[in-house]
């Protein structure tokens, strides 16, 4: 694989709660940055802030200091309703517990999602049955979530991250709710996805677990409102 180009840069985030006595500083300086193609692994104690920094990244909460740019997006510090046109276009989501629809099926699932970002029903279709392809889960394109492992759920909730040909996927805890080998064959997926030679995606993604976080190109370890490793050899050394 050739030189990669960087696709997220953060620099210098930093964003607390509460005000006077009360007020707690989660993230105190943040700075990392994700190239195109790369799956990276952020792992953290429990309220580090990875979620906090998740939101962050994905438009959906505002910063109070720092900036993030992606593509020719420079955001972090603004509201979220300032930037809809960025989580619409380049940002994809895939969560612990999957957020697929009950009632339709899984091509339904992710034909439904891009019929909400605007694209004609034909067109929704055809992306759908290509990321279903993609995503090796188009033998159950006509089956319900409640027929479906978590696994196979895993699976439609990534084709539906991917549909709209999204740079970023933000992944927060994906294989929480899979045994291991599911997981890992999540995680190999994600690897696939991101190592696509023709359509690279990148991927961030939220994990607990040292093992399969080893998997990725690159961990993240966020502490003390930094984040203080950028591979896994290091992560775990006192600091």
């Amino acid at each position: 694989m050739g030189k990669r180009d960087s696709l997220l840069k953060v620099s210098n985030l930093t964003r607390g709660f509460g005000s006077g006595e009360t007020r707690l500083e989660v993230l105190k300086g943040v700075d990392f940055e994700i190239k195109s193609g790369e799956l990276v692994a952020l792992m953290g104690p429990s309220g580090s802030g990875k979620s906090t920094l998740l939101n962050i990244v994905g438009g959906l909460l505002e910063a109070d200091g720092g900036s993030i740019s992606m593509n020719d997006f420079r955001y972090g510090t603004d509201s979220p309703s300032k930037v809809v046109e960025l989580r619409r276009k380049h940002i994809g989501w895939i969560f612990q517990d999957f957020h697929l629809l009950d009632h339709i099926t899984a091509l339904g699932n992710v034909a439904f999602s891009l019929d909400l970002s605007g694209f004609s029903a034909e067109e929704s279709e055809k992306r759908a049955i290509d990321s279903l392809k993609r995503t090796g889960i188009f033998d159950r394109a006509e089956h319900k979530p409640d027929e479906l492992s978590g696994g196979q759920s895993q699976r439609v909730a990534i084709a539906r991250a991917i549909s709209g040909q999204k740079n970023l996927i933000l992944a927060d805890e994906p294989t929480g709710n899979l045994d291991l080998s599911s997981a890992e064959d999540i995680l190999e997926l994600f690897k696939e996805l991101c190592h696509d030679e023709k359509n690279p995606i990148s991927i961030l993604m939220v994990t607990h677990d040292p093992h399969l976080a080893s998997k990725a190109d690159r961990m993240l370890l966020i502490k003390e409102g930094k984040v203080v490793a950028s591979n896994v050899d290091t992560a775990w050394e006192d600091k």
